[in-house]
C-alpha cells in the first residue's frame, strides 16, 4: 500500500452518532424557542459544525446566537452534559460495518492513522474506549483542537506535524465535500465514503483517489 498514514473524519465516516446528535438539535433549538428538527432533517448537517448546523436549518447567522446554540447543545448532549448524557452520546454511537477491521488491519501494517473531526475529541475518545478500541487510532484531533475547522487545512497540517508525515504519504477519508475541500487545501490525497448523505457525483468537482461505497470496500482497495 502506498500510504504511511491514512487519516479520517468520524462522523458518517467511520461513525454514526444520528440518534445523539438528533437530541442534542432539538433539546437545544427548544430552548432557543425554536422548533424541534427532525431526524431527517438534521442528517444532512452532520459533518459541519454546530453551529454552521444550526445557521443552515434556522438561516439565522447572529454569531450570539450561533454560539448559544453550541453551548445548548453541549449543555444537552455533550461534555458540558450530566454524565447520564454524556452517556446517551457515547452508547449511542455505532461504527460502521468494517470500521474495526480496517482499523486492525491498518495497525498490523505499521500505518499511522489519525482522526480529524469537527466533532469534539474528547467524545471520540470516550467512543472509541466505550468499543474497547482505544489503541486502534493513534491521534485523534476534535473541534477543539484547532481555530479553524475543515474545510481549513489545519487539523490535518496538525495531524502530519504530529505524526511526522508529509503531504504525499497521507491519504484522508472523509464522507462529504467538506472533507474533499480540507484534502484539496492541505494538499493530500482524499477518498470519499459514501456512508452519509453525500452522493459519489458529489465529489466530481473534487480531486479524489477513490469514492469507497463502504469500510469493506475501502480496506480492499487500500490492499491493492
Amino acid at each position: 500500500m502506498q500510504y504511511q498514514g491514512v487519516f479520517f473524519d468520524f462522523d458518517y465516516t467511520l461513525g454514526d452518532s444520528t440518534g445523539p446528535i438528533t437530541v442534542g438539535y432539538q433539546k437545544g433549538f427548544q430552548a432557543m424557542g425554536w422548533p424541534a428538527p427532525t431526524r431527517e432533517q438534521v442528517r444532512p448537517t452532520i459533518g459541519m459544525t454546530l453551529m454552521d448546523g444550526y445557521t443552515k436549518l434556522t438561516g439565522d447567522r447572529d454569531p450570539a446566537r450561533r454560539q448559544e446554540f453550541y453551548r445548548q447543545f453541549q449543555l444537552a448532549m455533550g461534555e458540558a452534559a450530566g454524565e447520564g448524557h454524556q452517556r446517551i452520546m457515547v452508547e449511542g454511537t455505532r461504527l460502521f460495518p468494517g470500521a474495526e477491521e480496517l482499523l486492525d488491519w491498518l495497525k498490523g501494517r505499521g500505518v499511522q492513522t489519525a482522526i480529524v473531526s469537527t466533532k469534539l475529541g474528547t467524545t471520540i475518545r470516550r467512543i472509541f474506549a466505550h468499543q474497547g478500541l482505544g489503541d486502534r487510532i493513534g491521534l485523534i484531533l476534535g473541534g477543539e483542537d484547532v481555530r479553524r475547522a475543515k474545510p481549513d487545512p489545519e487539523g490535518l497540517n496538525l495531524a502530519m506535524e504530529r505524526l511526522g508525515l508529509t503531504r504525499e504519504q497521507v491519504l484522508f477519508c472523509g464522507d462529504t465535500v467538506i472533507d474533499a475541500l480540507a484534502a484539496k487545501n492541505a494538499g493530500v490525497n482524499f477518498c470519499g465514503v459514501l456512508n452519509g448523505t453525500t452522493p459519489a457525483c458529489a465529489f466530481e468537482e473534487y480531486p479524489h483517489v477513490h469514492i469507497a461505497p463502504d469500510l469493506v470496500e475501502l480496506r480492499r482497495w487500500l490492499e491493492l
